[in-house]
């Protein structure tokens, strides 16, 4: 099965599936062809994290995340876009490497990186019909992408009845398949990067590039009921999500309403309290971080014991903006990938390298100027929202799954989990559940509780009564995150979803 958050990138991953090629090979052609066709959310000017796991127990996460510029300008605060926003390189092309070697190793893969582009050029240069997604963050930013490097010759079709085509990203992709990944960091390819970017003012020069590599890293672990959670560990905030977790294993959840009022206040609760440690989380070559604090049995036990059922804790915290795209896949043998893309804003830093139609992240916008842990340094990772996650039962991945929405990841993550393991829905039933959102959004800049208007009114009285500042946003809002699930039963049987709020969808072989 393949799940993301556009059909045609799950129809090319599950293409591969359906020729005997594994997880990874697959999740490689699903994300090219999703950088493709969600250059909103993700692209080769982008970072990636993954979560790779399998049936021996063996489970291994990659942070394709690029570094900051050696040579950094003074701007403060940073620019949250345009070209000194595009601090950091970009680590998703090398991913895609490392992790087809990982597959070499370990899974028997025998796909190279060209021939799982094929999907990718084809939908760069031939075109597809623009998303409903797409169109409204185009129209979301048209105020202001006026000002963006280039973006309107590479990003504005004209009409939605017209294909959208990227021919120079097409023409970047081909480079990529005929000589490798790492022409993107090195030759004519990174050349041309390195000068478009150069050219609207980003720091980031050939150099950066070449230093740009993947790290493999073990995954953080966290028990939860009878399973094991897995997420990447720091720069990601990773720990933040199995915090949570773990404060809800603490507490009675299975009896409650999964879409009722008792329920998601103690998510709600437990998501405020994780938050709270949230901000030691950088890069671990620059900083201590206090994993074994923050996962410490005696700490999540107190604040879980901490929650008042009655009463909401305050909310003194700067929300994070942030979009990405969510694959997940599994393939006949149980080896699972759960993969998230990401130009961290929506259109990232509206900057587009020179010719090569890539759109470059802004991922460099996630630092700051203070003392503080997360503060901007030459080659250093930000801290990273990506978090996707498996769930290992006996040793077997049995969940695969992550979701859009930079702070709101692990807060969709909380009560997605819940209602899958403690309610047991079936993923498509916990997808479209009521979701929520604490803090600032694009729509509204208070720290209040946003839920969606499809919870019931006695959901918002009640929560309203305990005091939380709730705020309705439409039911299925795109604000809630786009999230996606692949379950997988003890027999190897699986079932999944990608979230109603997305133009996506789940794929099983031998479905095309």
């Amino acid at each position: 099965m393949v799940t993301t958050p556009h059909r045609l990138a799950s129809e090319a991953g599950l293409r591969i599936l359906a020729r005997g090629g594994n997880a990874i090979e697959a999740a490689v052609a699903a994300g090219a062809a999703l950088s493709v066709t969600y250059p909103h959310f993700c692209g080769l000017g982008g970072d990636a994290v993954w979560m790779v796991g399998d049936r021996t127990g063996r489970t291994t996460s990659f942070l394709g995340i690029g570094q900051a510029a050696r040579r950094l300008p003074d701007a403060d605060p940073i620019p949250v876009r345009g070209p000194l926003s595009a601090l950091t390189t970009a680590g998703l092309v090398d991913s895609w490497d490392h992790a087809l070697a990982y597959s070499r190793r370990w899974w028997n893969g025998r796909e190279g990186l060209g021939a799982l582009l094929d999907d990718a050029i084809a939908l760069a240069g031939d075109g597809f019909a623009m998303s409903g997604s797409q169109r409204f963050w185009l129209d979301f930013r048209a105020a202001e992408r006026s000002d963006w490097t280039e973006f309107d010759a590479h990003f504005e079709p004209g009409g939605d009845a017209l294909p959208f085509r990227q021919p120079r990203l097409a023409a970047s992709l081909r480079t990529i398949a005929d000589q490798g990944a790492r022409a993107f960091y090195e030759g004519e390819l990174a050349a041309a990067i390195a000068a478009g970017l150069a050219a609207a003012g980003s720091p980031i020069d050939a150099a950066d590039l070449a230093a740009t590599r993947t790290r493999e890293a073990s995954p953080l672990s966290i028990r939860y009921r009878d399973l094991t959670l897995l997420a990447p560990p720091p720069p990601t905030q990773g720990a933040t999500t199995l915090a949570i977790m773990g404060i809800l294993d603490r507490l009675q959840l299975s009896g409650l309403d999964p879409a009722g009022p008792d329920f998601l206040h103690l998510c709600v609760e437990a998501v405020k309290r994780a938050f709270l440690d949230r901000g030691a989380i950088a890069d671990p070559d620059f900083v201590d971080v206090p994993l074994r604090e923050m996962l410490d049995p005696e700490r999540l036990a107190r604040k879980a014991a901490s929650i008042d059922p009655a009463m909401a804790l305050a909310w003194p915290h700067v929300v994070r903006s942030g979009d990405t795209a969510f694959i997940g896949v599994v393939d006949g043998q149980g080896r699972s990938v759960a993969l998230l893309q990401s130009l961290y804003y929506d259109w990232g830093s509206g900057v587009v390298a020179g010719d090569t139609g890539i759109l470059w992240q802004n991922r460099g916008a996630a630092f700051d100027r203070s003392d503080g842990p997360n503060r901007l340094q030459p080659g250093k990772r930000p801290f990273y929202t990506l978090n996707p996650g498996l769930a290992m039962r006996g040793g077997k991945p049995a969940l695969v799954y992550g979701t859009q929405g930079a702070d709101g990841q692990p807060q969709t993550l909380a009560v997605l989990l819940s209602r899958l393991i403690d309610h047991g829905l079936d993923p498509r039933s916990a997808l479209a559940a009521p979701r929520f959102l604490l803090g600032r959004t694009f729509s509204d800049a208070r720290d209040s509780l946003k839920l969606e208007a499809s919870a019931s009114e006695e959901t918002f009285r009640a929560l309203a009564r305990r005091g939380h500042e709730v705020a309705a946003i439409p039911a299925l809002s795109p604000l809630a995150g786009q999230a996606g699930v692949i379950a997988i039963d003890e027999a190897g049987g699986v079932s999944g979803a990608h979230d109603p709020r997305s133009d996506g969808c789940a794929l099983a072989f031998p479905e095309i």
